[in-house]
């Protein structure tokens, strides 16, 4: 048995960064290749326990680029093809969880582990009919029901304060409410213990309970402020009504995190937070408080 290892394969927010059509403050310090930042693609983890045998959390839109830059993920096995990602789970139907499905059609093997909820939104798109039924597996999980995996991984879904997938919101969507659309994913092994939050409006008392003494919290930091999409002029809509908590704030999840795990470090990081600048005010703030900014190729070993 090896030691539980993750790669972060992508660590912004939808849109990724910079993101294509975006001049705003941090977008414009990437277009002009200013040192303090670097440019992310859209939020997933690779997670192994053995080395061998590799599971994603999210499938993002740039899963093609994300595999090219990590080397355990290249083709692997005797033949002329092989894999070793052998199944993907899934913490939401969002575009941004589930568009890279689409680049692993080519008839290998694996499973997609998610719950009810997020694969009947698979399954109402026929796109992803291109994912050939007889190799690729759609199993439904029942959040709290601890699975096991190839390598020696357990992993556990569960429920956080969330909302459906944008594509399937009403003009009032609720936010608040922990259901099967938007889920956290927890991965032990080896003694060790990783939780993957990408998107969660609120930490409740039973999310803390839940992630207390892990080894690595991965949570979202997606706004610094509530309203920083509205103050910037990027958008019109806050954080919690995207269904992303904020950082900052005595409700943030700065707050929230206090004292509950080992290491925590931010990822799904809007286009417009400023935490991704190096040396910016707001990372120091977070920085002092102990939290780390995830970057495409970070590797955590436990």
């Amino acid at each position: 048995m090896g030691r539980l290892t993750a790669i972060v394969l992508g660590s912004a927010a939808g849109g990724g960064f910079p993101q294509w059509n975006c001049r705003c403050p941090t977008c414009r310090l990437a277009w002009s290749g200013d040192a303090r930042v670097r440019p992310r693609t859209q939020a997933s983890l690779a997670v192994s326990a053995d080395g061998e045998n590799w599971l994603l959390i999210n499938a993002a839109p740039e899963l093609t680029q994300q595999i090219r830059q990590a080397k355990a993920l290249h083709p692997a096995g005797a033949g002329m093809r092989g894999s070793p990602i052998k199944a993907v789970v899934l913490t939401g139907g969002e575009i941004d969880q589930v568009a890279g499905l689409l680049s692993l059609r080519e008839r290998e093997p694996f499973a997609i582990w998610a719950t009810a909820a997020t694969l009947a939104a698979l399954a109402d798109n026929a796109m992803f009919g291109a994912l050939a039924a007889d190799l690729v597996t759609r199993r439904a999980v029942v959040p709290g029901k601890p699975l096991a995996f190839p390598g020696g991984m357990q992993v556990e879904l569960f429920m956080v304060p969330g909302k459906v997938p944008l594509y399937l919101e009403d003009e009032d969507p609720d936010t608040a409410s922990e259901t099967a659309a938007n889920v956290g994913i927890a991965v032990s092994a080896a003694g060790a213990r990783l939780a993957f939050i990408p998107g969660a409006a609120a930490v409740t008392a039973t999310m803390r309970q839940r992630v207390a003494g892990a080894d690595v919290v991965l949570f979202d930091g997606t706004l610094f402020r509530d309203d920083e999409m509205i103050t910037s002029g990027t958008g019109t809509k806050t954080g919690r009504r995207m269904g992303h908590m904020p950082i900052d704030g005595p409700d943030g999840s700065l707050a929230a995190f206090d004292g509950v795990a080992r290491r925590c470090i931010y990822v799904h990081i809007n286009n417009t937070n400023p935490i991704l600048v190096d040396g910016s005010p707001e990372r120091r703030h977070v920085e002092r408080r102990g939290w780390e900014v995830a970057e495409d190729g970070m590797e955590i070993v436990l």
